[in-house]
């Protein structure tokens, strides 16, 4: 566990798997303030004063809890949802002094987004966190076909869910490899909640590391390494310490970088920018690619070596289309999923059951709960319908594409369809059409300046 600056937990201190908090606040005091107590709980808050630091911070890791104001020198905090639609904390709580904006947040954000309003005291921030669910998947209370986070009874699926119960408890690295959407960091995810270690569960994107600082994110750095160095850090290797380090999309990491990685892996020693002396650190890693790996080392995007040392224990996700058996039973999960968290009791007809095991599924399992999602959205009554071509989904009435109209022209009266469809709600319409809440904003900024240039 590291605290705000970084600084890992003293020899003899406990470790807890408390959350991870970002708070982004422009009020320096009272951004600090909030950090300060929760490290005083025990929890690895960190702070960021504008987008610039949020979206680095977010780069880096997944925070279980973002407490955001909506007022930000560089933007909107609303701007931050473009990231959470890929790496979603278990709870988005807004922070405001303004009157009059939990109306306006329950409208663009949903239930999963609550609402504080300042100031806020230390009772407050007690509440929420006493309310956050356990951090660790358990499997006590597995349904039929689960396995803690994950669902499906294909055979494929077993295969997979038997791989997780041998290689958990192990220490040995693990490899895997998977299509977009098939689920390759809930796997990482049950490797580390079966592994029984008392360590946190650390993810990291290879693709959004900053290049220019990877080598001080991935294996830390001492004050005055370089210029902004102000106070030592830890890197992601010594924050996931008796944990589990879980690198995916590793065929990003720049090739450069992959010797130091593979040095870690080797001695089980980093070295900190501006350090003489390695220190030992004892993180589990899990590697993930969505590319065949092979064709990645044939292509020059993942060193032979590493790839030698991070197959130890591969594991292969198959994708929707291979299994197809768990097609229905991820529907239920997910639309059960969203009758819990609206209080709604809405089922699939008979017919759209079909419709969804004979779609072909490109995008896999996150397709699929894209799917369902928009088809409760659009349900009128307790009957959820998919159109027999899912592709269709979202079909409000237009007049379509024909000689002399623009693409842009359809692209708007698609939009406005939309709305009309969700009764103006932003968020309903975006995840319907498939574009981010800030694309959405986007355009309709645009129609309006366009309405008052016509005017």
């Amino acid at each position: 566990m590291t605290a705000r600056n970084g600084a890992p937990l003293k020899d003899g201190e406990p470790r807890h798997t408390m959350p991870t908090i970002l708070v982004i606040d422009d009020e320096t005091a009272f951004a600090d303030s909030i950090a300060e107590y929760l490290e005083a709980e025990g929890h690895d808050a960190r702070v960021a004063h504008d987008l610039a630091a949020a979206r680095k911070h977010l780069a880096e890791v997944t925070p279980d809890i973002v407490l955001l104001d909506l007022m930000l020198p560089d933007g909107s905090g609303l701007e931050l949802f473009d990231h959470f639609e890929n790496q979603t904390p278990r709870r988005i709580v807004i922070m405001t002094g303004h009157s009059g904006v939990k109306q306006l947040i329950g409208g663009l954000a949903g239930k999963s987004v609550s609402y504080m309003k300042k100031p806020i005291g230390p009772d407050q921030l007690a509440e929420l966190l006493e309310g956050l669910p356990d951090a660790d998947p358990g499997t006590d209370d597995d349904h039929e076909g689960e396995y803690g986070l994950l669902v499906g009874e294909s055979t494929a699926m077993q295969d997979v869910y038997a791989k997780i119960r041998k290689v958990a408890p192990t220490d040995s690295t693990v490899f895997i490899h998977g299509e977009s959407g098939t689920g390759k960091e809930l796997v990482a995810r049950m490797i580390h909640a079966e592994s029984g270690r008392e360590g946190r569960f650390i993810p990291v994107n290879c693709g959004g590391l900053n290049k220019d600082l990877i080598s001080s994110q991935l294996f830390g750095h001492e004050k005055g390494s370089f210029t902004g160095a102000d106070a030592a850090h830890a890197g992601f290797f010594e924050q996931a310490q008796d944990g589990t380090l879980f690198l995916d999309e590793i065929t990003e990491m720049p090739i450069e970088m992959q010797t130091h990685l593979l040095r870690v892996l080797e001695t089980g020693m980093v070295l900190r920018l501006g350090a003489q002396k390695e220190k030992p650190v004892n993180a589990r890693l899990v590697a993930a690619t969505n590319r065949p790996p092979q064709q990645a080392v044939k292509d020059g995007q993942l060193r032979e070596d590493l790839y030698f040392r991070l197959s130890v224990f591969p594991v292969e996700l198959p994708p929707l289309r291979l299994r197809r058996g768990d097609i229905t039973l991820l529907a239920n999960r997910f639309l059960d999923d969203l009758n819990d968290k609206h209080d709604t009791s809405r089922c699939f007809s008979p017919e759209s059951l079909k419709h969804l095991e004979h779609h072909g599924w490109p995008g896999n399992v996150r397709e699929l709960k894209h799917v369902v999602q928009r088809a409760w959205i659009m349900a009128e009554d307790d009957v959820v319908n998919v159109p027999e071509s899912i592709d269709d989904s979202v079909a409000p009435a237009m007049d379509g594409i024909h000689a002399g109209r623009s693409i842009a022209e359809v692209e708007k009266e698609l939009i406005m369809a939309t709305l009309e469809q969700v009764d103006g709600n932003k968020t309903e319409a975006a995840a319907m059409l498939g574009v981010s809440l800030k694309t959405l904003y986007n355009r309709l900024k645009t129609y309006e300046t366009e309405e008052d240039d016509a005017d």
